[in-house]
């Protein structure tokens, strides 16, 4: 709600059919297209170096539309200082009021614990899955990537995958390191090798009316659901011998994923079946908390500590237990004057003490001014003194560490 608002759905599916435009960058998309600093500026002339990091990033998401987008009608809407929550909040939205001064609520000195934290813990088992959930745009795969090669600079051998199309970890990841192999499934390359295996096994022995049969039955859309979920099981099955690092779909896929699991493994213990190891042994797996760990990764606003919640949820449902959270993106470690930045930074604390309600192990990664696209961008994220740089958080009064 607080996004500008592009009417995408005027062009026509045909047209975005034959001409694709090119899709913003993610670490641009969670720029936020929102004049923030234009607004404070209205207020005050003495906009600090994060506000005008924040525009200058916010600039670039915009200069970075494909023109078929920049064509279209285009409303503004600025930056809010509060939370869009409550019939008052809402009617702000297009108006947003002065934010006169700020006081923060908490001013506690307790250190919230650094991404390096986490990195540290998980380190210890040596080898074995790690897997970043989330809701779309929490930044996941620049936390599954930073976590990978913060290991492979530690010295591990480490495969970072993602089972989202939409992710690009190649823009993230743009100089390749020793020790960190980089691979996504894409479903249309693994339904294809299903198929000609499907058709090279069952369908040998077959007649040309029963490879016809056959072919079609592999045209249905599930023929790339079990495609995908074969590959997916394929890569956690590496844990065993090295870290693999898994950034997950968007959380209504990820949920499909682990559904399919149970379904499959229901069906390994009704009968006997040919299925490959790595499905077999999938869901025991990814309820191992030794052999698997899974992250959830939220922002400290209401939506998606909300979803985060309903995901863990969920994977209880399935025996899962997650092993840390992370606030990705939180301006309650960055220094900032900015009026509407400082009363976002007070409405996170609110947010932070629910997730701290929630686990026992969480983590959170500031505000970058520059965009982590690359491993020293990625560094940043860590936090901690001697493995990168970055900036420590006060904890809310009465948080866990």
């Amino acid at each position: 709600g607080e996004r500008t608002r592009i009417a995408q759905q005027h062009i026509g599916e045909r047209h975005h059919q034959h001409h694709q435009p090119q899709r913003l960058r993610p670490d641009l998309q969670a720029a936020d297209h929102r004049d923030a600093i234009g607004h404070q500026r209205d207020h005050d002339q003495s906009a600090d170096e994060v506000a005008q990091a924040f525009a200058t990033r916010e600039k670039l998401a915009l200069d970075s539309m494909p023109e078929e987008l920049k064509a279209l009608p285009t409303q503004k809407i600025l930056l809010n200082a509060r939370a869009l929550i409550g019939i008052d909040a809402l009617r702000q939205m297009f108006s947003p009021a002065k934010v006169e001064s700020v006081t923060l609520t908490d001013n506690s000195e307790q250190v919230l614990p650094t991404l390096s934290s986490i990195v540290d813990k998980l380190e210890t088992a040596g080898k074995g899955v790690i897997m970043t959930m989330g809701k779309g745009g929490v930044g996941k795969t620049s936390i599954a990537s930073a976590i990978a090669v913060a290991l492979a600079h530690r010295g591990h051998k480490v495969h970072l995958s993602t089972t989202d199309p939409a992710a690009h970890i190649s823009w993230v990841i743009q100089n390749p390191i020793p020790l960190l192999t980089v691979s996504c499934i894409n479903p249309a390359t693994e339904t294809s090798a299903y198929r000609q295996e499907v058709i090279a096994g069952a369908g040998s022995g077959l007649d040309k009316q029963g490879q016809a049969l056959l072919e079609e039955d592999l045209r249905s859309p599930c023929t790339e659901e079990v495609a995908v979920f074969r590959s997916f099981a394929s890569v956690v099955a590496e844990g065993k011998e090295g870290f693999v690092v898994l950034d997950t779909a968007p959380t209504g896929h990820t949920i499909l994923l682990l559904d399919a699991a149970q379904a499959y493994h229901k069906e390994v213990l009704r009968q006997s079946s040919n299925l490959p190891e790595a499905v077999i042994n999938l869901l025991p797996r990814l309820r191992d908390p030794k052999y698997t760990r899974i992250l959830i990764v939220t922002l400290a606003e209401a939506t998606p500590v909300h979803e985060a919640k309903k995901l863990q949820d969920d994977l209880a449902r399935a025996d899962i237990h997650p092993f840390a959270w992370i606030i990705n993106q939180s301006f309650t470690p960055v220094q900032t004057d900015n009026k509407v930045l400082l009363t976002r930074k007070n409405n996170e604390r609110t947010y932070i003490r629910e997730v701290q309600t929630l686990t026992d192990q969480i983590a959170i990664v500031p505000w970058l001014a520059e965009p982590p696209t690359d491993t020293q961008g990625l560094e940043q994220m860590l936090g901690g003194d001697s493995k990168a740089t970055g900036s420590k958080a006060a904890l809310p009064t009465g948080a866990k560490s």
